[in-house]
């Protein structure tokens, strides 16, 4: 039987549970605005990046697609961390891996922006994993809610990189290095506001204390079964996967070209990065209302059905008329993709009967869904440079909304892994 936030009245405890974790939550917001900027900061200043270190149509696309094979390729990372270090410390030292990537990235030549992207991405890759685990069994009475805290601060954050990385860069000068530094700057806050959290119990994927998580470290017991190989030969497992890596491909393939698209079609780069912050901020609330909506229910098919649907409509708009019907296609696609997101994490966290399983479901869906969603923004570019226009990738993208619809209903389906 699925795992479900408690629905209804909310119990004197459980407002106390919050009220007296303040601190936690908001340490959490702040490490959640830290995991998308590093990603959604390259598409605005992709032109100018590529013009100022001479890349050639391809590095740019495997720059714009390097983030996201790394989030599939490095996510156990955060499982392996977590079991040695405990949650807490485990998000502290991944927070500062993120700052240094994003301080290395704005180095002098090509190789100090790859090995700062590739340093970035691998921290954000193993919070992936950790922070969704850690919300579970920090939080257990109020998943919904604390994931919806989580997925708000990622979107916004995303919304506000892709609106003000080209004002900042013509603000401060020094080309697309003054664009990308000063989220260094927000790295910088994450590892700060983390470090109230490192006084507290290290939670670990173990036993739950009286607070609702790990007080102690707690020797897991003896498994007939390693339970990440019961993962691989599970159905729903692989579904959750489905829609997580779909979902994706989609949400990061925009996210890196539609900035392109706009320009392309004759806007300045100002106003496409305009357009595309637009998007994000309007996944802002949506994210924050889906995981209590997709938790208070049985059954989130039908939410996965109308997020496709809505992201559907924007691909058309943008295909038929990209620029006449650019504000109603983005703010669609942000609502279409705001939902999609933070849904598929719900999702995941709904079907796993027990934190550990969580953290191992997010391991797998992630590490899976990551190197397959790779494809999106590197398919989506490779299709733009042979056709010479935008026809063949939002074909592209709309195509794969298809599986994307399937999974998201069957995995949203009352049931358990494992």
């Amino acid at each position: 039987m699925a795992i479900r936030a408690e629905p209804g009245r909310t119990s004197s405890r459980r407002v106390g549970a919050i009220a007296g974790g303040w601190t936690a939550v908001l340490a959490l917001f702040v490490v959640a605005l830290n995991q998308r900027p590093a990603v959604a900061s390259i598409g605005p200043l992709l032109d100018d990046i590529r013009h100022g270190l001479h890349l050639s149509g391809t590095a740019a696309a495997v720059l714009t697609a390097a983030p996201v094979i790394c989030f599939g390729a490095l996510a156990p990372l955060g499982g392996w961390l977590s079991h040695r270090l405990g949650m807490n410390r485990s998000v502290a030292v991944l927070s500062g891996l993120l700052l240094v990537g994003l301080v290395v990235r704005i180095g002098p030549d090509t190789a100090t922006l790859f090995l700062g992207t590739v340093l970035a991405a691998a921290g954000i890759a193993a919070m992936n994993v950790v922070l969704p685990a850690l919300v579970r069994l920090r939080w257990p009475q109020q998943t919904g809610l604390m994931m919806g805290v989580y997925t708000t601060g990622v979107t916004g954050a995303a919304a506000l990189a892709a609106g003000l990385t080209v004002p900042i860069e013509h603000e401060l000068g020094g080309g697309w290095r003054g664009g990308l530094a000063p989220w260094a700057v927000l790295g910088a806050a994450g590892v700060l506001g983390w470090l109230s959290q490192l006084r507290r119990p290290q939670l670990r994927r173990s036993d739950r204390g009286p607070s609702g998580y790990a007080e102690k470290p707690v020797r897991a017991a003896p498994r007939r079964s390693d339970p990440s190989v019961r993962l691989h030969r599970d159905r729903l497992a692989w579904l959750v996967t489905g829609y997580f890596a779909i979902q994706s491909a989609g949400f990061y393939a925009v996210l890196t070209w539609l900035p392109t698209l706009f320009t392309d079609h004759g806007m300045s780069s100002t106003r496409a990065g305009a357009l595309l912050s637009l998007s994000t901020f309007v996944q802002a609330p949506v994210a924050l209302v889906t995981p209590a909506l997709a938790a208070r229910i049985s059954r989130q098919g039908g939410l996965a059905l109308a997020s496709a649907a809505l992201v559907a409509l924007g691909f058309v708009l943008l295909l038929i008329a990209p620029a006449a019907a650019a504000y109603p296609a983005v703010i669609i696609l942000g609502i279409g993709q705001g939902s999609s997101f933070p849904l598929a994490l719900t999702i995941l966290v709904l079907r796993a009967p027990s934190p550990e399983s969580t953290t191992q479901l997010s391991s797998m869906a992630q590490t899976v869904g990551y190197l397959l969603a790779a494809l999106g923004p590197l398919l989506v570019g490779l299709l733009h440079t042979a056709s010479g226009g935008w026809t063949a990738p939002l074909i592209f993208l709309l195509a794969i909304l298809i599986p994307q619809a399937g999974c998201g209903m069957l995995a949203g389906r009352p049931r358990a892994t494992g």
